[in-house]
């Protein structure tokens, strides 16, 4: 497993920029090396604005975008459309604005009836079926609590093992109910980004970076793990 890199940005604003430049040029080389970039979505506000800077650069034209292969690292247990819901944001901001192949954006399920659980197991399954055994990037925020995806400290969720997904109940941060997958399958991937903005998460980064009692101190690249921060998310580690 790969050490954590630290890579800094000044602001939110370049910070997205920076990202959004990054994730065109890795998807680009991916297709080049090996024909079906494979990407792990993730959710949140400055997220959103990766994918939204990604969908107006120019350079986007260079990726073959029916060769991307979209997953997402957790989602919000809400009926489908829901704005809350990671997958209804990268659709917006992305995925509606470029030649995507429908076959190849693998959303996890939305609350229909069947439980959380029906669509961990599902998501597991299509994982399974699909075939594919590395990602070329994962992309994670990190929250306050230095949680990533949905597996929060405290959870039993951390200590999964041999599930590929999983099922989290009464999540400290709304809304409760979740899908997640676990620290195995994240650990697929040959490049682990973390992209992280503010003060409010500073805590969390430093104590994550230095290998600390945090979720995301866990998630390695096997090649990179990258830490894509902005000033006042890495104003800890300036100061430690």
């Amino acid at each position: 497993m790969s050490s954590p890199e630290i890579l800094l940005n000044r602001d939110a604003e370049g910070l997205v920029h920076a990202v959004a430049a990054r994730l065109i040029t890795r998807l680009i080389d991916a297709q080049v090396a090996g024909g079906i970039a494979q990407v792990v979505l993730t959710g949140g506000r400055v997220a959103a604005k990766v994918y939204g800077a990604v969908a107006e650069s120019p350079a986007r034209h260079a990726i073959d975008w029916r060769r991307v292969e979209f997953w997402w690292g957790d989602e919000r247990f809400l009926p489908a459309g829901d704005p809350e819901r990671n997958e209804t944001q990268a659709r917006d901001a992305l995925l509606s604005h470029v030649d995507v192949d429908p076959a190849r954006v693998h959303p996890m399920a939305a609350d229909s009836g069947q439980g959380p659980e029906a669509a961990a197991e599902a998501y597991a399954a299509e994982l399974a079926a699909s075939g594919v055994r590395t990602f070329d990037v994962l992309m994670l925020g990190v929250g306050p609590d230095g949680h990533v995806a949905s597996l929060f400290p405290g959870y039993p969720e951390l200590a999964e093992q041999d599930r590929w997904a999983v099922a989290v109940h009464d999540s400290p941060k709304p809304p409760p109910t979740r899908v997640s997958l676990t620290f195995p399958t994240l650990g697929r991937s040959r490049e682990v980004w973390f992209v992280v903005s503010g003060d409010d998460k500073a805590d969390a980064v430093a104590t994550a970076v230095s290998g600390g009692d945090v979720p995301a101190a866990t998630p390695r690249g096997l090649d990179r793990t990258l830490w894509l921060l902005d000033d006042a998310a890495a104003s800890r580690l300036k100061s430690s």
